[in-house]
């Protein structure tokens, strides 16, 4: 059952937080050896790990074309449909937060700006372990086609009809029947058949996760994400609406967390009694029991700005809030929902932004997945002569107070002409 605690509960909260936690060392020396057997021998470690955890039957991970264009065709109308609006919504967001370029007179005789350029290839990861996730393969591709991506690349453990018929539709010609630390490396390296990308992006189990930190260097990486979580605020909302938020959290895997903070025992009470209830008719209620029971709690508190408090140190994934008031005391969360009408279900398919968010407590380091990950942000700078004699007194002090004199000199040589 939902735990009740108290807001000077201070250990049990800090163990709360803690469970986020996961074994990471021991990770990655599970996945060390399959990063390096794919570094050294490419398709040939590929598809032998790709045989053993995924379930390949081929000789090759690559699925066709003509395998994408079939699933494609056997997407149903209801679907495709639902993948048409949801495409709008994340399109026309992803092209709001495309960075802009500029050029701008700072000071006389100094011209400054910036130029915007896409990466040249991305990897996206679809986890297929409990359920298959179109979805994200949307929020992870959509994205890198606004950003104007020339080479874009997805990879599952599974192959679901539906996720591959919805990258059919979004044009994905590079998608890959791989998973785990496998699907990382061949996209970190590159290999016969995988192409190396700039950048990988998408969720992943523990495994997933310790291969992305290990070659973080090989190549960029998004985040490391572990199990999901959300943090709803709520003082008197419907407990339907709040449990069903809980449990939509709870289902996706049974180290799920999901954290009621209300300023009031008596509702508190009510959720608590509502979760049991809708829990009983739920059919994931398997995985959700357990995440629900190991991982969850409700937290009274002496106030809002108490509750915003505990919600900024547990800078959560997801956070749920009652109306926009509070967005000024929100420091840190991965997105935001506000308001009785805007469930994380709906973010999670169809609302627009990106549902590839950070866990952990990496929310109080950065937002989500964005279009800004799949661009680069590159400034220019035009000097006039005068703009250069302007500033050449504050250059060549500064390149000498370095030690630098060459730098100095740089500037020197042409105002002496």
């Amino acid at each position: 059952m939902l735990k009740i605690l108290r807001s000077n509960d201070k250990a049990d909260i800090e163990a709360l937080f803690s469970r986020r936690s996961v074994r990471m060392s021991e990770a990655e020396a599970v996945v060390a050896p399959i990063l390096e057997a794919i570094r050294e021998r490419g398709d040939a470690a590929l598809v032998e790990y790709a045989r053993k955890f995924d379930g390949l039957e081929g000789d090759s991970v690559r699925v066709t074309p003509d395998r994408m264009r079939a699933a494609a065709e056997a997407v149903d109308d209801a679907l495709r449909e639902a993948v048409a609006i949801a495409s709008e919504q994340i399109r026309a967001y992803a092209k709001l937060q495309l960075p802009k370029e500029w050029t701008q007179q700072i000071g006389d005789g100094v011209w400054l700006g910036q130029i915007v350029r896409p990466l040249e290839s991305i990897g996206a990861y679809i986890p297929g372990g409990r359920y298959p996730l179109p979805s994200t393969l949307m929020m992870t591709v959509i994205p890198a086609q606004e950003a104007g991506v020339k080479t874009i690349s997805a990879a599952s453990p599974a192959m679901s009809p539906a996720t591959l018929g919805v990258a059919g539709i979004l044009g994905v010609d590079n998608f890959f029947h791989m998973g785990g630390a496998q699907a990382i490396a061949a996209f970190a390296f590159g290999t016969e058949t995988v192409p190396k990308v700039q950048r990988i992006v998408g969720p992943g189990n523990i495994y997933v996760a310790a291969a992305k930190k290990i070659l973080a260097g090989e190549t960029g990486i998004d985040f490391l994400a572990g199990p999901t979580e959300i943090l709803l605020i709520s003082t008197d909302g419907d407990p339907r609406h709040l449990s069903a938020d809980i449990l939509a959290q709870a289902e996706h895997d049974v180290d799920a967390a999901a954290i009621l903070l209300t300023t009031s025992r008596e509702h508190a009470e009510r959720v608590v009694a509502e979760v049991e209830t809708q829990l009983a008719s739920l059919p994931t209620a398997d995985v959700a029991r357990q995440a629900v029971d190991r991982n969850s709690a409700v937290v009274v508190c002496n106030s809002l700005a108490e509750a915003c408090e505990i919600s900024n140190r547990f800078a959560p994934e997801h956070l749920s809030i009652p109306s926009a008031e509070l967005l000024p005391q929100i420091e840190n969360a991965g997105s935001v929902f506000v308001g009785a009408w805007s469930p994380e279900a709906a973010g999670d398919y169809a609302s627009g932004p990106n549902h590839v968010l950070p866990t952990g407590g990496t929310a109080a380091l950065r937002g989500g997945l964005s279009i800004l990950d799949y661009v680069k942000i590159i400034s220019v700078q035009e000097l006039t002569p005068d703009g250069l004699r302007r500033l050449a007194p504050s250059i060549t002090r500064l390149a000498r107070a370095e030690g630098l004199e060459a730098h100095a000199r740089s500037v020197e040589v042409r105002l002496d002409d």
